[in-house]
């Protein structure tokens, strides 16, 4: 018997019909429907994963882990806690935007930055893509509610309805005020995750809502200048789209201030230390620095290098806020 022979299957007994999911991988053909399925179907993960917008769900949990290390100044909060935390807050946020996503279709196929979402290029459909985003809601509350509490079930679903009813369906296209007041969706994850360790709020987690609250606008309105145009195409009153960039740069300038002050005022309220402090002084004056930068000399350019930093900021406040806090616990 040859080697080829060995490897063949062997026949089927007469008037017997072997299914074709027997014979088919068998085959070169079969071999190449089989491939052929499962790039399918890691195309249509990588688009669903899409969906959930992975790098804002990022930048999400870099202020949700670091909120429950400072919230309980006694204790640190068990592995299995933040675990669970970030998991419910993933899978609501995602949800959150995979609905945005939906919605936001017909727009995003107008504009350079999103032409390329799943929805838009076909990768994935419009009825399967609401049925994605809801069942990573009931997953995202079952999760926090067995596993946390109730108030941080309440709060992350919230922050889903907010996200897609308050801005994406009412002020992302009729208010120049869109970003400020749909922003504050992004910063309930602080909430999130200090009443996840505490089981309430309290006047400091309210103040560390405020700090992201507050940064979202310039953050936003930065990557919006070079997109400016975009947005006009699209019909979406952005403030850039809207307004001069002068004016939107002294926008910039103000809510930067009000961040790094809210920053500031958080220290006393959680009995934050040095490496908290320094870090908020100093990362803030730069971001303060570079608002007034573009603000002398609006451009895109300036802009988005002010984009690119106002992630920075954040990542070096929390991180600071964390460390500050792991240091006097050890």
């Amino acid at each position: 018997m040859s080697v080829t022979e060995a490897t063949q299957p062997a026949p089927a007994p007469a008037g017997v019909d072997l299914p074709g999911s027997l014979v088919r991988p068998w085959t070169r053909a079969g071999r190449a429907s089989v491939g052929s399925g499962a790039r399918s179907a890691l195309l249509t993960a990588r688009a669903y994963a899409a969906l959930t917008k992975p790098r804002i769900i990022e930048l999400l949990l870099v202020t949700t882990v670091p909120t429950m290390l400072v919230a309980d100044p006694s204790r640190l909060p068990s592995a299995a806690l933040i675990a669970a935390t970030v998991a419910g807050g993933t899978l609501a946020a995602g949800g959150a935007n995979a609905l945005n996503m939906v919605i936001d279709r017909d727009i995003d196929r107008v504009m350079e930055r999103t032409r390329r979402r799943p929805l838009v290029t076909g990768a994935a459909r419009p009825g399967p893509a609401v049925v994605f985003a809801l069942a990573l809601e009931v997953i995202a509350f079952a999760d926090l509610t067995v596993w946390v509490n109730l108030l941080s079930a309440v709060l992350a679903a919230s922050a889903a309805a907010f996200y897609v009813g308050v801005y994406t369906l009412w002020l992302k296209r009729s208010s120049r005020q869109n970003i400020v007041i749909g922003g504050a969706a992004g910063a309930v994850p602080v909430l999130v995750g200090w009443s996840a360790v505490t089981g309430r709020l309290g006047a400091a987690p309210l103040v560390l809502f405020a700090v992201i609250f507050l940064w979202t606008p310039p953050h936003f309105w930065a990557l919006a200048v070079r997109y400016r145009d975009d947005y006009g195409a699209a019909g979406v009153p952005m403030l850039p789209a809207v307004a001069s960039l002068r004016r939107t740069a002294r926008s910039i300038v103000v809510y930067s201030v009000l961040t790094v002050a809210a920053s500031l005022a958080f220290a006393p309220l959680a009995h934050m230390g040095a490496v908290y402090l320094a870090a908020a002084i100093v990362s803030g004056g730069v971001f303060v620095g570079m608002s007034v930068a573009l603000a002398r000399r609006p451009g895109s350019r300036l802009a988005m290098k002010l984009f690119g930093y106002s992630i920075t900021y954040v990542t070096v406040l929390f991180a600071a806020m964390a460390a500050d806090q792991l240091i006097a616990k050890v």
